[in-house]
């Protein structure tokens, strides 16, 4: 089993990121939180503190994650706050509605940056501090609109599918060092990304539910997951489908 002793959680005010931590702390593990959203960052850190033991360190900063500048920065503080670093969890995301961004290069510009770019500028350090320790976990939150691009959402998707190739190489590459790289595929999740939608059926899942599965895929080392389990099988149906017949469906 990996260690979670020291984990550094990006994008950590959102509802997945937000209740994974408040499990870690359960655990018994120390967090540094990283939040564009000070207010909300504020709000997470004074609820883990009252969760947290005095021998658990709880703290954090607010930054933009789009700032690539930032990001060496960051990474060190966290090291610096935690007294070293056992694992990393990559939550930040957004969804722009796929009609907005067919109107707007910047919102399809700005899909790409946060959802993919901004998290392989931060794994470039962090995966070199962790292929000289020769350990650690690396976790990122992506999801099965990757798996194929579709006319509902084929921006966000194109996003995370380069997020999820950049991963495989990742992990082939850290492999031999004994760093395991998880991939993380959600489902349809209850959260603020998802509001405005119907969402009842026994494919939406709470983020508590996701938050357990992506503590013990972190544990156990995982390669890729999703969440819940039946969406690989959904999902394998999805490519399985020949391009010719695809191309015809409203998905």
């Amino acid at each position: 089993m990996n260690s979670l002793n020291k984990v550094v959680i990006f994008g950590a005010t959102s509802d997945i990121a937000i209740a994974t931590a408040r499990q870690l702390i359960g655990r018994g593990s120390s967090v540094y939180c990283v939040a564009r959203n000070p207010e909300r960052l504020n709000h997470l850190l004074n609820d883990l503190r009252v969760r947290a033991t005095a021998e658990q360190v709880i703290a954090g900063e607010v930054a933009d994650l789009a700032d690539f500048n930032q990001h060496e920065k960051i990474w060190q503080n966290a090291k610096q706050a935690l007294l070293g670093v056992d694992a990393v969890l990559f939550a930040q995301g957004v969804m722009h509605k796929q009609a907005d961004c067919e109107k707007s290069v910047k919102l399809t510009i700005n899909t790409v940056i946060v959802n993919a770019v901004s998290i392989m500028s931060l794994l470039t350090p962090i995966a070199n501090d962790f292929a000289a320790q020769k350990r650690g976990v690396i976790a990122v939150i992506g999801s099965p609109a990757g798996d194929r691009g579709r006319q509902s959402n084929y921006v966000y998707g194109a996003a995370k599918g380069m997020l999820h190739v950049f991963l495989q190489g990742l992990r082939n590459r850290l492999h031999k060092s004994g760093v395991a790289v998880v991939t993380i595929k959600p489902g349809f999740t209850r959260t603020k990304m998802t509001e405005g939608m119907k969402r009842s059926g026994f494919l939406w899942a709470n983020p508590d539910e996701i938050a357990r599965g992506i503590i013990q895929a972190m544990l156990k080392g995982k390669n890729e997951v999703y969440l819940k389990g039946i969406w690989r099988y959904i999902m394998f149906i999805i490519r399985a489908i020949p391009e010719g017949i695809f191309k015809r469906l409203k998905l």
